[in-house]
């Protein structure tokens, strides 16, 4: 602890935690270090720096801040395998050995330090400082997107009118999708007829060859008449029932409007009557002025 110097310490203890204990490091001339894969480093630096904290804040000269932060290292490496029995032992050695560096005020605030956190988690202590730790790292790239820029405030809207809106948007794309369906159903339809009748030709060609009777060709019309009436009768049920789902949009669009929310700063324009009705009154005033 030559390296630290009561102006290093003051120096570590202004700075905020992540800059004090890179100072500190750089104080201790100890080399940069992986704070994942070097924990033992990593927790011996902050025990350190802890220790400056906590001396600092029960008002111990800076001076006497070195100390505390020797009698720290001292402490961890003399303790280091030891049991809690031994380990209380070497506190109050340690502790002793130190009752000329500080008055007994001090001195009894740092044995309670040191008891509540050196020696109350005495075996978490011991499993890091004594057994190496085997550290497995699995690096995944994450991509962060920041929101996009929002509008200007002059551009936003009530959030009951948006949400009005959208459902208004909604159900005329609704009512759009359900045109757009009896158009391609018709297509479909359409397709599925030319083919039936195409077969039904083609199967009476290949067994009657080119000459049919008149019971054939009453038998072919009539078949083909019921192709045709079976694809209109599908496309009108569906059309019936797309009728009446797009009379049900339009109903709830109605609805929606007459529920409407009002905007938000409200429109403060004066109707055409509103203002016919102040000419009125003005004019009449003008009237009953004395000459």
């Amino acid at each position: 602890m030559a390296c630290l110097t009561p102006q290093g310490v003051k120096e570590v203890f202004r700075l905020q935690k992540p800059e004090g204990l890179r100072h500190l490091r750089a104080l201790l001339n100890w080399e940069a270090f992986d704070e994942v894969r070097d924990a033992r480093r990593s927790i011996l630096l902050d025990l350190l720096y802890e220790s400056i904290v906590f001396a600092v804040g029960k008002g111990f000269a800076w001076v006497k801040v070195v100390q505390v932060a020797k009698f720290t290292e001292e402490l961890l490496q003399e303790a280091k395998g030891c049991s809690i029995t031994e380990a209380i032992t070497i506190l109050g050695h340690k502790l002793r050995d130190y009752q000329d560096q500080f008055n007994p005020t001090n001195l009894l605030a740092l044995c309670d330090y040191f008891h509540n956190t050196f020696i109350c988690h005495h075996k978490l202590y011991q499993y890091v400082l004594c057994q190496d730790q085997e550290v497995s790292l699995t690096l995944t790239p994450l991509e962060v997107c920041t929101p996009p820029q929002p509008l200007p405030l002059a551009q936003g809207r009530d959030r009951d009118v948006w949400q009005f809106e959208q459902q208004v948007a909604e159900l005329t794309t609704a009512e759009v999708q359900k045109r757009t369906n009896v158009l391609l159903l018709k297509e479909a339809l359409y397709l599925e007829q030319e083919h039936m009748l195409q077969k039904t030709f083609r199967d009476v060609s290949v067994q009657q060859g080119q000459v049919l009777t008149r019971e054939e060709l009453e038998d072919l019309i009539s078949k083909a008449i019921h192709i045709q009436i079976e694809c209109l009768k599908e496309l009108l049920q569906y059309e019936i029932q797309i009728t009446f789902d797009i009379l049900d949009l339009k109903l709830q669009k109605k609805i929606l409007n007459l529920n409407a929310p009002t905007p938000f700063p409200p429109s403060v324009t004066k109707q055409p009557g509103q203002v016919e009705s102040v000419k009125g009154r003005k004019a009449t005033k003008e009237k009953k002025a004395p000459k």
